[in-house]
């Protein structure tokens, strides 16, 4: 309750000297004794509980399970290789943990702010984690306030709190101010300044009372953490298709052994063939391969400023069809710019970039008074201050009126600050001989305290048709969304004082700004509409403005498709909802008024991305299907509560990361569906062989090497396919979507059916060679080891090329080039190159059981293993024919 005490019970309380500060040993001893300035973040799993993370799986038990039974038959080279599988896939899905983990820390690290704090006596700027109870803290505007601070001195402060109340009107400061009220609501405490606020206007200083998670910023972060261990559509339905895979395993071993039984088979090799099966029946580099995706493609998109915290949610992306977005900094620049000057009859527009630009007398009067009365700096592209006179020296810079080189020659004596009564500032500077006063603020106010208007170099009286003329312009400005100011003189032989500056003036002219639009912005809201997404701009700011940005964005075509959050709270839940898809714009709305937004919006069946960077935004966030913070101007719980964090903070940005994530979803489904077409063909080969009372073509070793190596190596290549031309003219994919839709799970049927046939058929050639069949019994083992040598090449060969074919369900490899994924080019040939080193180096032939073939069988096989993909590109032919 430090807003309830005098500065100095506070100072005494926290043994704090204004005037030196804490020395540097003392602080030392805070800082052990309260820990670091900055939120805590959730315990770290160990390394060891991330690898056994990785093994909580259904596909992974079933093959621990068929490791456990080879070694207890003796099969050691079988089961080391199933072990190896295990434990690579468990490796990769920790160090993709670890590099997502790492990504975040870098970020919080790069947004760490410094702070000036007084310390043995001397002003320091350091690291704010650094900052302890009791430091004095110095805040100068464009500040953030780095910690809960009890204010002990002020002059004309004002501190932007919106990341703390939503209020995004800068709240005005005073340390003098004592409060009797408890209950105080934090945004009416005049005397405080609160963590990761922002310092705007003014100067302070003031007394740490609390940091990290004892600030009113750090008591919202902690009832915010909480787990959120909903998974995504895409996760469901991995989890859902491996324990369907595992359990289809088992039971088809406890089948095998029914037949084996009722055939009189030898058990033994019933068990072999049992975890062939099992083998076959698993994609066991399933998970790894969707989580290097995933990994691969969080990494591009953090290429273009999108940092994805959590794997899965880039799934979400692709089915994203509403984007809530900031106006401020994401759609707009954030940055205040004139764009318009007017003095008596002459209307300037002031191109968005220039310097030298040439201005007449009376425009140069208007720039030079703008640019002495501002307490703003500028200097090498840097601001700091208030937005609005930030924008006015950077006019001045323009017109090469300078604040440094005015600022020299007419030397600043005295000053009125700006009062919100007023709507006033005024400054006394040389002039010449004598003094003039610069006075800027709400041109009506200007008018009602002023007698004259220059007009060509000459001062003559303000007449009412001339007031209405300036009238009318500022209306006409007002009406294109622009902040007007206007700006007047009055010349002194001698010093006056402040109460006597606003006093019979001569006006000047005035200005009209605006935060801009982003360029690029523009285009990436008509992509947007074209892709089937809907683009909904909420602020803080007024209808009017919002509105004429949005318009001039293509976000909405009128004012009726606008909303206050004064409207929103008129209407009920029911109706809001009801109504929700009429609406385009949200004006003037808190931090609530934004999980109402995302509520609606999802009880109409939308999948709605949601941005902010402010703590009550936090709730927004979480709610939404996709929260994404500002990485920029955010707070850290924001951060948190997001799925996504901007770099920089501009929507192009989103458009370009849920363009990303339609790309990597489309990709993931193809080497998921790839690897279950391969599979599939690998059952058909086993089971069949076990039901018609054949020899068993394939190994449980030559399986995994198959279903580790030459499967993964095209399934990788398939998720890392170069984006599809047409994904952003598409519709956003239902999340409820199958798999298996648009006639995929068909196609991967017949894919892997015809895969086990042509396996089966090369496994017959083999015995053929040597005058054996399919139904001969007492093979020899030289000629068992040929036939599944080529049954195996031909599996293996097969799958290589038909991952060409998966590269698209409805265009031919032709037409979208065969050569345009060069890593599935390479992954092919290096799955050859592999397959070959297996049957020919020794050590490993005898490891899997093979032998090396002639140049006619490796003839033969090349020709069986290609006509799966021929077959599926004649149907794409077909199909294409008949739409």
């Amino acid at each position: 309750m430090w807003f309830l005490k005098t500065q100095e019970e506070v100072l005494k309380e926290l043994d704090a000297n204004p005037l030196t500060g804490l020395t540097s040993e003392e602080a030392k001893t805070r800082l052990n004794q309260y820990g670091e300035n900055k939120l805590k973040s959730k315990p770290k799993k160990t390394l060891i509980l991330q690898f056994f993370a990785q093994l909580k799986d259904m596909l992974v038990y079933v093959l621990l399970g068929a490791a456990v039974i080879t070694l207890f038959i003796g099969e050691y080279v079988d089961a080391i290789i199933i072990m190896l599988v295990v434990v690579l896939n468990a490796i990769i899905g920790v160090v993709q943990e670890y590099k997502a983990e790492k990504a975040i820390e870098a970020l919080q690290q790069m947004t760490t702010p410094k702070s000036l704090v007084r310390r043995d006596g001397e002003v320091k700027e350091i690291n704010s984690e650094e900052i302890v109870p009791g430091d004095i803290i110095i805040l100068d505007a464009g500040r953030f306030v780095p910690a809960d601070l009890r204010l002990i001195e002020s002059a004309n402060l004002q501190i932007e709190e919106s990341s703390l109340t939503g209020e995004s009107v800068p709240s005005d400061k005073n340390a003098k101010d004592i409060y009797e009220n408890p209950k105080t609501p934090i945004g009416d405490k005049s005397n405080m300044a609160f963590m990761s606020t922002l310092t705007t206007y003014g100067r302070g200083e003031g007394v740490v009372v609390a940091t990290a998670m004892d600030t009113e910023i750090g008591k919202i972060a902690e009832i915010l953490d909480e787990d959120n261990n909903e998974m995504t559509p895409l996760q469901r339905r991995l989890a859902e298709l491996g324990k369907t895979l595992g359990f289809i395993a088992i039971g088809i071993c406890t089948l095998i052994f029914i037949i084996a039984l009722l055939q009189k088979r030898d058990l033994f090799e019933m068990f072999l063939t049992a975890i062939s099966l099992a083998v076959a029946a698993i994609p066991e580099g399933l998970a790894a391969i969707v989580a290097i995706v995933l990994a691969l493609g969080v990494a591009k998109m953090s290429k273009i400023n999108a940092i994805v915290k959590k794997l899965p949610a880039v799934e979400t992306l692709g089915s994203v069809n509403i984007i809530c977005s900031d106006k401020t900094g994401t759609l707009t620049q954030n940055k205040m710019t004139v764009v318009k000057y007017y003095t008596f009859n002459k209307l300037t527009e002031v191109p968005e970039v220039g310097v030298n630009l040439k201005a007449s007398d009376n425009e140069k009067e208007l720039i030079k008074s703008f640019v002495l009365c501002s307490d703003a700096t500028y200097e090498n592209d840097q601001g700091t201050g208030d937005p609005t006179e930030i924008a006015l020296l950077i006019l001045g810079n323009k017109y090469n009126l300078s604040q440094i080189s005015l600022s020299a020659n007419y030397k600043r004596i005295s000053e009125k600050p700006f009062d919100s009564d007023r709507k006033l500032m005024s400054t006394l500077n040389e002039e010449g001989t004598g003094y003039r006063v610069h006075t800027k603020g709400a041109i009506d106010n200007l008018m009602s305290i002023s007698n004259s208007v220059l007009i060509d170099g000459k001062t003559v009286p303000l007449t009412e048709d001339i007031k209405a003329n300036y009238l009318k312009v500022t209306e006409e400005m007002s009406d294109d969304a622009l902040r007007v100011l206007g700006v007047a003189f009055k010349d002194t032989r001698s010093l006056i004082e402040p109460e006597d500056m606003e006093k019979d003036l001569t006006i000047i002219g005035l200005v009209g700004m605006i935060d801009p639009p982003r360029s690029e912005v523009k285009n990436s809201i008509k992509e947007a509409k074209m892709a089937g997404i809907t683009p909904v701009m909420i602020t803080g700011d007024h209808k009017n403005t919002a509105v004429a940005i949005a318009k001039e964005l293509g976000i909405a075509d009128s004012i009726e498709q606008s909303l206050t959050g004064a409207e929103i709270d008129q209407l009920s839940e029911k109706d809001f909802a009801n109504r929700i898809n009429d609406y385009r714009v949200f004006a003037r709305v808190s931090p609530e008024h934004k999980v109402k937004i995302v509520k609606a919006y999802k009880s109409q069946g939308n999948i709605v991305s949601m941005t902010g960077d402010g703590v009550n935004d936090a709730p927004a966030l979480k709610y939404a299907d996709i929260g994404v913070a500002m990485g920029i101007t955010g707070t850290d719980v924001s951060k948190g509560a997001s799925d996504m964090i901007l770099t920089d903070d501009n929507f192009t940005t989103i458009v370009h990361a849920i363009e990303e994530g339609r790309n990597i979803y489309n990709n993931i489904r193809k080497s998921v569906i790839f690897l279950l077409s391969c599979n599939l063909g690998e059952v058909i080969t086993i089971l069949a062989s076990i039901l018609f009372f054949w020899p068993v073509p394939l190994l449980p070793t030559q399986i995994l090497w198959i279903n580790l190596i030459t499967d993964t190596l095209p399934a990788i290549a398939l998720g890392i396919d170069p984006g599809d031309k047409d994904v952003m003219r598409k519709k956003p994919r239902d999340p409820k979507e199958s798999f298996f839709a648009d006639g995929v799970g068909l196609r991967a049927i017949f894919g892997g059916a015809l895969i086990g046939i042509l396996t089966l058929a090369a496994f017959n050639f083999g015995l053929r060679e040597y005058g054996y069949s399919l139904g001969s019994r007492n093979i020899p083992e030289d000629v068992t080891t040929y036939a599944r040598t080529m049954a195996f090449v031909v599996l293996a060969g097969s799958q290589l090329f038909y991952s060409l074919a998966m590269r698209n369900s409805s265009k031919s490899i032709f037409q979208i080039g065969i050569c345009s994924n060069m890593y599935l080019i390479g992954a092919i040939i290096i799955g050859f190159i592999l397959q070959l080193g297996v049957i020919s180096i020794p050590f490993l032939a005898n490891a899997f059981k093979v032998h090396n073939l002639s140049l006619v069988d490796w003839s033969l096989v090349v020709f069986m293993a290609i006509i799966p993909l021929i077959v599926n590109e004649i149907t794409k032919l077909f199909i294409e024919n008949r739409s």
